[in-house]
């Protein structure tokens, strides 16, 4: 689906592995945006046997509302000006931002379709939601001025950590490679892709930085992954430098799922990856993790790496 967009769109933005944003301005000189979507639409489902759905307005937020109304499988067409009518009826539950704690907040002052907060003052929602309120009260109002951010392949993912004080604590650089190793092979199945490559990083007491990588199967699997990070960072590790900074990268990213071994896996190991995945999809990629890294802090969240948007600049995160 992403190469059928990326052939026949100018400019497109996915926002997750089934999602989205087509930047159509302009195309209405020479085909009709509407038109020019609905073709695209029939493309796809052609070419990929997938049903699929669009909403077309005049700008992100209204196209998102349109799309989710439109689903399983058709099409709707907002005009210009109509944003608000088309808004107003529905419950603000469909609203994007308004998750379960910000619509009981809401369903306490009385509000339950979207009507009701295009007529309130855009203050009177600061003051119960603060910055978010007005967020929520503009895109109530089908207003969004946000961007379609053009999408590119990424080719690898990353983590690294640096030391409040260096450290020569062997078993707790090894936890520490092992919650990443962890937490980016979750990121791998989450975004469907498969890594070839893996590598580990160490930078000393004296800012001397190394790095050692190995080719492997394709995998996203952690009981493969976590012992070839770990025999990278025995064979890179000098124990008679103070350790600074430690990362894992995976880089040769393809497409997939994970591949199951005939000979090593078993049923049980895919339900168990499975159930793991669901629980961390529910409440967070530390929900759970094997008891080598439960003593290591946060790794910090990756919503979704593989949406085509360039990599969060994180703050200088310690450990």
């Amino acid at each position: 689906v992403t190469e059928l967009i990326r052939e026949n769109v100018p400019l497109f933005e996915k926002s997750s592995i089934d999602e989205f944003y087509a930047d159509l301005s302009g195309m209405d000189r020479f085909f009709g945006t509407y038109r020019y979507a609905s073709e695209l639409r029939q493309k796809i489902i052609r070419e990929t046997g997938l049903p699929i759905s669009f909403g077309l307005s005049v700008n992100k937020v209204v196209s998102k509302v349109a799309t989710n109304e439109a689903k399983p499988n058709n099409q709707i067409r907002i005009a210009f000006g109509r944003e608000k009518p088309f808004l107003a009826p529905l419950s603000i539950r469909k609203l994007p931002m308004i998750g379960d704690k910000t619509y009981l907040t809401l369903r306490n002052l009385g509000i339950k379709q979207v009507r009701t907060l295009q007529e309130m003052p855009g203050e009177m929602l600061y003051r119960v939601l603060g910055r978010n309120g007005l967020t929520i009260w503009e895109r109530a109002n089908g207003i969004d001025k946000t961007p379609v951010i053009p999408f590119s392949e990424r080719k690898s993912i990353s983590t690294e950590r640096t030391f409040d004080r260096d450290t020569i604590d062997v078993h707790r650089l090894r936890s520490l490679l092992t919650a990443m190793t962890e937490n980016l092979a979750f990121q791998l199945r989450k975004g469907e892709k498969l890594t070839a490559c893996i590598s580990v990083k160490i930078r000393y007491s004296d800012f001397q930085t190394y790095s050692k990588q190995m080719k492997i199967p394709y995998t996203s699997a952690d009981h493969i992954l976590i012992p070839r990070i770990l025999e990278l960072f025995h064979r890179l590790y000098n124990r008679r430098l103070l350790v600074r900074l430690i990362g894992v990268k995976f880089s040769h990213l393809v497409h997939g799922n994970y591949q199951i071994n005939l000979f090593e896996d078993t049923e049980e190991t895919i339900r168990l990856y499975q159930a793991m995945d669901k629980i961390r999809l529910r409440y967070g990629d530390r929900s759970i993790t094997r008891a080598a890294a439960m003593g290591v802090k946060t790794i910090g969240r990756m919503t979704n790496p593989f949406n085509g948007q360039p990599p969060t600049i994180l703050a200088h995160r310690k450990q």
